[in-house]
C-alpha cells in the first residue's frame, strides 16, 4: 500500500456517479426490455477507462473503478454473486431494520419528506409490496465472472493512466445483504459465517490481481441506531465485536497491507443525532486486520472526532484515511479547510500515515447519487488542492510537486 512519503496522497471511498450511457443499459436490464448484454459490457469497459482517466486528471492518486460494475447497490450487489438467496415480496408494513431506527423515530416528519422526494425509493414503492432477501440455501460464491470482469476493466484502465495505485470496493460481511432473513442456517451467526467465507473469494481475487481491496462496512456503525434502544450499548458492542471477528475470518490469508477498511455512519442526508460515537468503537475498528482505516470525518456530526487520535494510538505501520470532504452536501469545501483537516490529523498520527479521502461514495447505487456530477468533481478538485496546501505545510519546500 502506498504511503504519503513526500506529500499527502489523495483517494476517495470508491463509488462515483455513473454516466448516462451506462445507466441506460442498466435500466434496460432491470426492465427486461431491449437489453443488449454485449453492448452493456462494451459500454462498461469504456466507462471504467474514462472514469479512471478523469480521476487521474483531477489529481487523485489512489483510484477506483467507480463501482461501475455493480448493477445494484453497494451492499446488495452480492445477490448477483452469491447463491442461497431469494427475493420475496412482503407488505410495506413489514419494514426491515433499515426502515426503523432512533433517528427515523425522532425525525419522522423529516424522513417522510425525504422519502417522498427520493426517486430511488419511489421506484421501489409503486406497489404495496417490497422485496425481502431471504436465505433459503447454502451460501457460496458462485458468480466469479463479474469480479473477474471488474478486475479486467480496472487493469486495462490503470495501464493507461498516471496514478499511484488502484482499489476495488467490496462489502464487509456485516454489510452484505444486511437486512437478510435467515431460513436455512441453524442461526444467524452460522449464516454470517457462511457469508464471510464466501466473500473471501472476492476479497482474495482482487488482491491476487494486484489491487487494494477496500471493505465497506456502513452497517457496523449504523446498527447502533437500529439496535439502541431497545437494546443497550453493551448489546451493540458485543454484536459489533462479533462482526469484526467475522471480517477478520473472511480476510484470513490476505496481507493486511493490501486491505482498506471503510467505516461510516450511513450515507443518507439525515440528522444522525443517534450515531454511535467513534471513541466508543475505535478499538473494534482498529481490531480489523487492515493496512488502512477509511473513516468518515468531514460531516458536522463527526468532524470533531479527529480529537480521539490524541488518546487512541493508530497501530504501527497502519494508515488513516480520513474523510476531509463530504459526499452529502452540495457545498464545495474550501481547499484551506481541507488542508486544515489534514494537518491537524497528521500532527497527531504522523504525516506519512495520512491519505486524504472522502466521507463516503458519491453514489450508493447506479441511480442513487448524493450530489450533481459537476459538484462531485469540484469536491475532488478541492480535495487535491487541499492536500497540496497541507503537503507544503507539512513538508515545506520538500513537498513533491
Amino acid at each position: 500500500m502506498k504511503r504519503s512519503t513526500d506529500r499527502i496522497l489523495t483517494t476517495h471511498v470508491g463509488s462515483l456517479i455513473r454516466p448516462d450511457a451506462l445507466k441506460a443499459h442498466l435500466r434496460a436490464k432491470q426492465s427486461g426490455e431491449g437489453y443488449d448484454a454485449a453492448a452493456h459490457e462494451a459500454c462498461l469497459t469504456e466507462a471504467v477507462a474514462e472514469i479512471v482517466q478523469q480521476q487521474a486528471e483531477a489529481g487523485i492518486d489512489v483510484v477506483s473503478d467507480g463501482e461501475f460494475g455493480k448493477a445494484i447497490s453497494w451492499s446488495l450487489y452480492a445477490l448477483e454473486r452469491l447463491s442461497g438467496f431469494e427475493r420475496r415480496q412482503v407488505e410495506v408494513g413489514q419494514a426491515s431494520r433499515f426502515e426503523r431506527g432512533a433517528d427515523r423515530a425522532r425525525f419522522h416528519e423529516f424522513y417522510e419528506e425525504l422519502d417522498a422526494g427520493d426517486d430511488t425509493r419511489a421506484r421501489r414503492d409503486t406497489t404495496n409490496y417490497r422485496s425481502n432477501m431471504v436465505c433459503v440455501g447454502p451460501i457460496e460464491y458462485t458468480n466469479t465472472a463479474e469480479v473477474e470482469r471488474d478486475i479486467a476493466n480496472l487493469k486495462a484502465a490503470v495501464a493507461n493512466a498516471d496514478v499511484e495505485e488502484a482499489f476495488l470496493p467490496v462489502a464487509a460481511p456485516a454489510s452484505v445483504i444486511p437486512d437478510r432473513i435467515n431460513e436455512y442456517y441453524d442461526n444467524d451467526d452460522d449464516c454470517a459465517i457462511a457469508i464471510a467465507e464466501a466473500m473471501r473469494t472476492e476479497y482474495k481475487a482482487i488482491v491476487d490481481a494486484g489491487f487494494i481491496v477496500q471493505v465497506d462496512d456502513a452497517r457496523a456503525a449504523v446498527t447502533y441506531d437500529r439496535m439502541v434502544p431497545p437494546g443497550s450499548f453493551e448489546d451493540y458492542y458485543k454484536w459489533c465485536g462479533r462482526q469484526m471477528e467475522l471480517l477478520n475470518h473472511a480476510l484470513e490469508g490476505i496481507p493486511e497491507e493490501k486491505v482498506r477498511y471503510h467505516v461510516c455512519w450511513g450515507s443518507w442526508p439525515g440528522p444522525h443525532t443517534t450515531d454511535v460515537p467513534l471513541k466508543k468503537i475505535a478499538d473494534l475498528v482498529l481490531s480489523v486486520k487492515a493496512g488502512a482505516y477509511v473513516i468518515e470525518g468531514a460531516n458536522p456530526r463527526h468532524e470533531h472526532e479527529w480529537r480521539i487520535w490524541k488518546d487512541v494510538k493508530l497501530p504501527e505501520s497502519k494508515v488513516l484515511i480520513p474523510g476531509v470532504i463530504s459526499h452529502a452536501t452540495n457545498v464545495v469545501e474550501h481547499p484551506e479547510l481541507v488542508s486544515e483537516r489534514i494537518v491537524r490529523l497528521a500532527e497527531l498520527v504522523g504525516k506519512e500515515n495520512i491519505i486524504a479521502g472522502t466521507d463516503c461514495g458519491f453514489a450508493q447505487g447506479p441511480f442513487h447519487q448524493r450530489v450533481h456530477a459537476s459538484i462531485m468533481w469540484a469536491k475532488l478538485e478541492a480535495l487535491v488542492e487541499g492536500a497540496k496546501l497541507a503537503s507544503n505545510e507539512l513538508w515545506g519546500s520538500r513537498a513533491a510537486a
